[in-house]
């Protein structure tokens, strides 16, 4: 079982741009979100995204005008961060989601963790390791904002075969397995390369994250948290710290 550092460095970085439908669509998409969730401009206040990935929120954060400090622990999306986000305010740093606090110079404004990142935590505990953290690094006033797949009803038979992309060139398919208090996720990616098909599989652990139970860590932590919907049929968290 490849770790998720290594599933995506071996596998879905180099195509995780491409998976969101180009930079482009990527970045107005993020922009969507953070308007959906009632993102404000903020001259100047500073941003942390964790998970920042190639900056599908940094990005639209730092136009926003927030300081972002992006924390990603691919060394090439990060790179893809950089280059698309050239001449933001953006300060990047491939590190572990869990060292994030060392990276950060000053309490932050709004704290993101987008996009199923909190699920490739290892634990519960490391959960609320993080979340401690965020509580810790978030000031008075601020939000916190996570999203992430509801994996406590998984998908039965066929559904567990997600298509997430294809095209003349490439074909990614994903399958879900059921693995305790893991899920299983399996990435095929079929390439054409030279006239033939190449296909290259791996798979890493996710947690079975329920979110009521981050909603209640949170609220330990002295925060005001709330379930919504949120985007892609994925759960959000919302948190602040009283003013």
């Amino acid at each position: 079982m490849s770790s998720v550092k290594d599933h995506y460095q071996s596998l879905l970085a180099p195509v995780y741009l491409w998976m969101a439908g180009g930079a482009d669509a990527a970045l107005s998409q993020g922009a969507a979100e953070l308007a959906a969730l009632h993102v404000p401009a903020a001259t100047g206040a500073a941003a942390l995204d964790l998970g920042a990935g190639f900056g599908m929120h940094a990005i639209p954060l730092a136009r926003l005008g927030y300081a972002v400090t992006a924390i990603d622990s691919s060394p090439l999306l990060l790179s893809e961060l950089q280059r698309l986000g050239k001449g933001h305010d953006i300060r990047t740093f491939e590190a572990d989601l869990l060292d994030f606090a060392t990276h950060v110079d000053e309490v932050a404004t709004l704290i993101l963790c987008m996009g199923d990142t909190l699920t490739h935590l290892s634990s519960t505990d490391e959960v609320e390791r993080l979340c401690a953290q965020v509580a810790a690094c978030l000031a008075p006033g601020g939000r916190f904002i996570t999203t992430f797949r509801d994996y406590s009803r998984l998908p039965r038979g066929d559904d567990r075969f997600i298509p997430v992309r294809s095209d003349s060139e490439r074909i990614h398919t994903c399958f879900l397995e059921e693995h305790g208090d893991r899920l299983l996720v399996h990435d095929i990616v079929h390439e054409r390369q030279g006239g033939a098909w190449i296909t290259r599989v791996s798979h890493y652990p996710k947690l079975r994250l329920a979110p009521d139970a981050v909603v209640a860590q949170l609220q330990r932590l002295g925060l005001q948290a709330t379930r919504e919907a949120g985007p892609r049929g994925m759960a959000c968290i919302a948190a602040s710290r009283q003013p």
